[in-house]
């Protein structure tokens, strides 16, 4: 049996450390992968601090992590897709209620992955490369096609023009890189804000027109470039972008409907330990007070909003449509993108809360990834 080893999460608020691991073989419809490379995403990070908050049904010990791309090592039982050996990436979803699970966190040697949530990559696509677009893909993926969301027309290889536009906040960033190149390949037109250092970027992966997020007049600009056209939803990606979405939705045609990425207040400045609640209440407060201005703004102007959990696709058909029907072949196509482009930050387990610091100290246009 091969031996595991993994970054433990001892208990709520605990001090991250290495271990070993039980080696998990897989049960029907699973698939243990060998990580070669991990990305690292801020919900892994506010684990660490607030993880008794966002998941209370965590059972301890537990492994984070959702991003991981390597070689399959075992396949379990209804398992064709796969075989031994085989590239490819993987949505870890043991944080998830309905799976609850530390043999499925991404931070550890043997992964066990659900095969509906893995993806076969190409021989030209490297697991750092890969591993930076489970979270980012699924959870734009959510909002994009889940029904209760803004319910689009699944993408394909070659779509009709469905003569409606998406609007993407937040265009640079891990969800936004994914939502915008799945909008185009669905047959939608594609507005998207971002920085202007990355509006190339960003017309890269298929936004037609790119807006700076900072400018004054975004949202009056955007209004009026929107104008005639139809507009099929809104993802509001970063803080800030949901009230300005909710302006923008309010004041064009369609079904007036914004999926939301981003909570209503940051909770990256509370910490682990002294002075947790010095820095917690203000924080909750100020959520508290986010989201009834947004209930208000949104009620206000017709607007219906829903916040994403970004493994809720594991449930339900968009899992199977993304990783098993669309992504395998537009990754060998060169249809779809591995991005945003990935920040290697070093190699081993040890490395990862490292990198969990940079990451709060802010990334633009990158992911970071660790090697194993």
């Amino acid at each position: 049996m091969p031996e595991n080893a993994a970054l433990w999460l001892p208990s709520k608020r605990g001090a991250l450390m290495i271990g070993a691991a039980p080696y998990s073989a897989p049960r029907a419809g699973e698939i243990v992968v060998r990580a070669h490379a991990v990305a690292i995403n801020p919900v892994d990070r506010l684990m660490l601090t607030i993880g008794d908050i966002i998941m209370p049904w965590i059972e301890y010990p537990f492994v984070l992590g959702s991003d991981v791309a390597g070689e399959v090592a075992a396949v379990g039982d209804g398992v064709a897709r796969f075989r031994v050996g085989d590239r490819v990436l993987g949505h870890a979803v043991g944080s998830d209620k309905q799976r609850n699970s530390a043999a499925e966190g991404a931070f550890q040697t043997y992964v066990v992955i659900l095969a509906h949530m893995a993806s076969p990559i190409p021989d030209t696509l490297s697991f750092e490369a890969a591993c930076v677009l489970p979270l980012g893909l699924s959870t734009a993926a959510c909002g994009l096609f889940q029904k209760d969301f803004m319910a689009l027309r699944p993408p394909s290889a070659a779509p009709d023009p469905s003569g409606e536009t998406v609007l993407i906040w937040g265009g640079s960033t891990s969800v936004g890189s994914n939502a915008i190149q799945l909008a185009v390949a669905a047959g939608y037109d594609v507005i998207a804000t971002a920085s202007p250092h990355n509006f190339d970027y960003v017309k890269r992966l298929g936004a037609s027109l790119v807006f700076d997020y900072r400018s004054k007049a975004v949202v009056a600009d955007i209004i009026a470039a929107l104008r005639g056209r139809r507009l099929a939803g809104a993802l509001a990606i970063g803080l800030g972008s949901a009230s300005a979405c909710i302006d923008i939705m309010g004041a064009c045609e369609g079904p007036r409907f914004v999926a939301l990425a981003t909570p209503a207040a940051s909770f990256d400045d509370v910490p682990a330990g002294r002075d947790r609640l010095q820095r917690l209440l203000p924080a909750v407060a100020r959520m508290l007070a986010g989201n009834l201005h947004l209930g208000a703004r949104a009620a206000a102007k017709r607007v219906r909003t829903k916040f994403i959990w970004g493994s809720s696709l594991l449930g339900n058909e968009v899992g199977p449509m993304i990783y098993e029907t669309f992504l395998p072949a537009a990754l060998t196509a060169a249809r779809f993108v591995a991005a945003p482009d990935p920040l290697i930050v070093g190699h081993g387990l040890d490395v990862i809360p490292t990198a969990f610091e940079r990451q709060r100290q802010g990334v633009s246009a990158r992911k970071l990834v660790v090697t194993l």
